[in-house]
């Protein structure tokens, strides 16, 4: 009997590129939409909508939700100045918790060092840096999810 890939549930600002690191992941097109709803993707990743942590009254949705996940993973544009994710903010969830920073291609290397340190602070464990455009920096997250 094969073993269930690890559900992850992605969280993030909108537009941090959740929805385009789906897509990567599922060998899919990289096209642009805006995720309005909590989407299962293949059974094992949660896209969730931006605004779920952007406006804190839509947090507890997070919650309730990765119930059914089993790894927590936050997303951190790596051209974004500042950060949605309070300190230890995965300690909320009681589940291991990664940290991915997207658009390293378009950023500087100082940009993406606050990024993994937003991410460090809100309590990730370990960090990716990827670009979905380029497809570089996902080899260590694929062997890391088991999807490889």
């Amino acid at each position: 009997m094969e073993a269930r890939k690890k559900r992850i549930i992605l969280i993030g600002r909108s537009g941090c590129g959740k929805t385009t690191l789906c897509q990567y992941l599922n060998h899919e097109a990289i096209r642009y939409h805006k995720t309005q709803t909590i989407q299962i993707i293949n059974d094992t990743m949660i896209d969730t909508p931006g605004e779920y942590l952007e406006r804190t009254n839509l947090r507890g949705a997070l919650m309730v939700t990765s119930a059914d996940a089993d790894l927590i993973v936050l997303v951190q544009d790596a051209t974004e100045n500042g950060t949605m994710f309070p300190p230890s903010y995965t300690s909320m969830f009681a589940k291991p918790a990664i940290g991915i920073v997207t658009k390293c291609d378009l950023a500087t290397d100082a940009q993406i060092e606050y990024a993994k340190n937003y991410l460090t602070m809100a309590g990730a464990r370990q960090l990716f840096v990827t670009s979905s455009t380029e497809g570089s920096g996902f080899a260590p997250l694929l062997r890391y999810l088991d999807y490889d």
